[in-house]
């Protein structure tokens, strides 16, 4: 059978790992039961990136690194995206995982020109986005949680739009049939948002937000959350051709 894989681009705070455990552990129970068997890789520790015919899914995770650092292992991963794509392999790329679907894709990924966008947000679909069959039938706008600094500055070409917010014009994108990125964090609950806002509040203060305000503001996101099952069943489903 062949499996999902989880590629674990970073690793969350080490307090709250282990607390709750790593980003990993959040997409796995996102995704929630399913006949697929999943495994995690690491390509920053050396990890091999599996064969494409052994694949029936990708969950690209999120990462505290940066796109532009450019690190090899993150062009490495990059590069093999691209033969997902050209074989119909489901992808789901979430926050650093997104910007890297872009970037192998030839698109530029730069520090955010509207500035830092943390909280519970909402996320507006496009035309598009209602009829996406991973997004048709959400609420519009629907509620999520959002933790970043960097955007992808266009989409990539024959990408679609699929969803947007006030701050971010790109918060989703498809490109050919199943290969999603979304700038949003679907595996995070309130409790994880909470820390996010916690450890980062220096930072947030720093660039002018109030944590404080954010924090208050956090709300639960069930339907930005089901799109990681949404994304399993279409992994199930797609197998067949």
């Amino acid at each position: 059978m062949k499996t999902l894989v989880i590629v674990k681009l970073g690793s969350t705070f080490p307090e709250l790992a282990a607390q709750r455990g790593d980003f990993e552990d959040w997409v796995a129970e996102g995704l929630g039961p399913l006949s697929l068997p999943i495994q995690t890789i690491e390509p920053g520790r050396g990890d091999p990136l599996p064969d494409y015919g052994d694949l029936a899914g990708v969950v690209l995770t999120g990462s505290h690194a940066m796109v532009t650092d450019r690190h090899p292992w993150s062009e490495r991963t990059a590069e093999w995206l691209v033969g997902l794509l050209d074989r119909a392999i489901p992808v789901l790329g979430i926050c650093y995982g997104h910007q890297l679907l872009a970037h192998g894709l030839g698109s530029a990924v730069v520090d955010n020109p509207r500035g830092e966008e943390v909280g519970t947000l909402p996320v507006y679909l496009t035309s598009q986005g209602k009829k996406d069959p991973l997004f048709s039938g959400l609420p519009n706008p629907f509620l999520a949680q959002i933790s970043h600094t960097q955007s992808v500055l266009e989409l990539p070409r024959d990408a679609v739009l699929l969803a947007y917010s006030e701050q971010e014009p790109h918060h989703a994108f498809r490109v050919g049939r199943c290969a999603w990125g979304v700038q949003f964090h679907p595996e995070f609950d309130p409790g994880i948002q909470l820390a996010y806002i916690r450890y980062n509040s220096q930072k947030l203060r720093a660039a002018g937000l109030d944590p404080d305000r954010l924090a208050q503001e956090v709300r639960p996101t069930p339907e930005a959350a089901a799109l990681l099952r949404r994304f399993g069943c279409l992994c199930v489903l797609y197998q067949g051709g």
